[in-house]
């Protein structure tokens, strides 16, 4: 198991509350690849169906993200048609110079509001609308 080659990666998904708003967290690390979202698929969208309100509200940590397989960004697509209506708000979290791009592409198939933040809390506070 000491194989430097061995690189972690994948998506990490929760459901958190603050106060009483639930939302969704989303952590994303290494590349993805297709496996991967074979895997995701069915776990994401079990956690949309846990989230009570129609809108669901996101904080996507992308600061370990480093890209996807081209499989695996076809995947994405697909998923943010299908389920892109559902999300409110999506707030994205990194240090990316990346993360304003693909917020601006994730903007063209989800409905809600998609922001991008250098710092967790000013996210949390956003999605809490404690912000704008």
């Amino acid at each position: 198991m000491n194989n430097k080659n061995t690189q972690k990666h994948g998506l990490a998904i929760g459901i958190d509350r603050i106060d009483q708003q639930i939302f969704m967290t989303l952590t994303a690390t290494g590349k993805l690849t297709h496996q991967d979202y074979e895997l995701i698929t069915p776990m994401l969208e079990a956690a949309i169906k846990q989230v009570p309100q129609a809108d669901v509200k996101v904080l996507a940590d992308i600061s370990q993200f480093q890209g996807w397989e081209l499989r695996a960004a076809w995947d994405d697509f697909k998923l943010g048609l299908k389920h892109g209506a559902q999300f409110s708000k999506i707030a994205i979290v990194g240090h990316k110079d990346w993360q304003d791009l693909a917020a601006k592409v994730g903007s063209w198939f989800i409905s809600g509001d998609i922001k991008t933040f250098h710092d967790e809390q000013a996210a949390l506070l956003w999605l809490h609308d404690k912000t704008e």
